[in-house]
């Protein structure tokens, strides 16, 4: 076991900071919760395990040193999905501004699988522009860039589909996507954390499977008990809505993510790293009888 390390958690009442902040506390470290709502259920629950919470926004720079006074380790995510593209590269300043002048040793940017190959996917674009502005700050960094979620199969639309024996995504049937659990993300951030010095300035894609659409419903079909279908669809489905995602699916087509998994396997031991079945295994899928 390294050294015990006292880290703040952005985002810690979500799906990615939340992971993080509960392998931190799993594995024996102090944790700073930074939350907008400290009377959330899960900003409750951290408390009853230990947690210290701080309350801040993105936007207030002051609150932000504040809530890092003192601590040697922050993870830091930053979110489109609430105020935008421009939101989330102006947030993602302000808080690395706010982190490197609190004199943090040690900070880890919760990026995206391939987000610095020039992609043309908007939400992939604008955390690489925060991952250069850190690169140009005096605090030791580290990147963190998962690939798609496994949770995404546990969204409502997604569980509905499954209710109705349909996997549906936007992807040919054969084709392969890299996948992570957010308790895979949560867990390699930890070990991160440990590790300190010896990852700074390191830029790691985590994945911990990559499977077709086709295989995803089989492993599904098994896990269940219920006869599940792939079923594709065209990624032009999305446009009207959301012009990000359907960049995204056409991306997913013709390109993909390069974690090594292999190699995160052998490097990062501490992870338990899960195949897509491995997951689906822990998940509750009683909702589809």
């Amino acid at each position: 076991m390294s050294a015990k390390r006292f880290a703040l958690v952005t985002g810690a009442t979500g799906q990615q900071g939340g992971a993080v902040a509960q392998a931190l506390l799993k594995r024996g470290h102090r944790v700073r919760a930074l939350v907008r709502d400290p009377d959330s259920k899960a900003a409750v629950g951290l408390k009853a395990q230990g947690a210290q919470i701080a309350v801040a926004n993105f936007e207030d720079r002051g609150a932000l040193v504040q809530a890092a006074a003192g601590v040697d380790s922050v993870y830091m995510m930053t979110t489109p999905f609430e105020g935008g593209i421009d939101a989330e590269i102006r947030q993602g300043f302000t808080l690395a501004g706010a982190f490197s002048q609190a004199d943090v040793g040690h900070l880890v940017f919760g990026s995206v699988g391939s987000a610095d190959r020039k992609t043309g996917i908007p939400h992939f674009d604008s955390k690489y522009e925060v991952e250069k502005h850190i690169a140009t700050l005096n605090i030791p960094y580290t990147i963190s860039a998962p690939v798609y979620f496994m949770e995404n199969h546990l969204y409502p639309h997604a569980l509905e589909a499954l209710r109705g024996g349909k996997l549906a995504d936007a992807l040919p049937g054969d084709r392969l996507l890299q996948k992570i659990s957010v308790s895979n993300i949560g867990e390699f951030v930890a070990v991160l954390i440990e590790r300190r010095e010896t990852v700074f300035g390191q830029r790691y894609e985590i994945a911990g499977d990559e499977l077709s659409g086709e295989q995803c419903a089989a492993a599904l079909s098994q896990v269940t008990g219920k006869n599940i279908r792939y079923e594709p669809f065209s990624p032009d489905t999305f446009r009207p809505d959301n012009e990000d995602m359907a960049l995204m699916y056409e991306w997913f087509a013709r390109d993909r993510y390069v974690a090594d998994i292999e190699a995160l396997r052998r490097d990062f031991p501490e992870v338990r790293w899960l195949r897509f079945d491995e997951w689906a295994r822990q998940q509750d899928w009683s909702s589809l009888s």
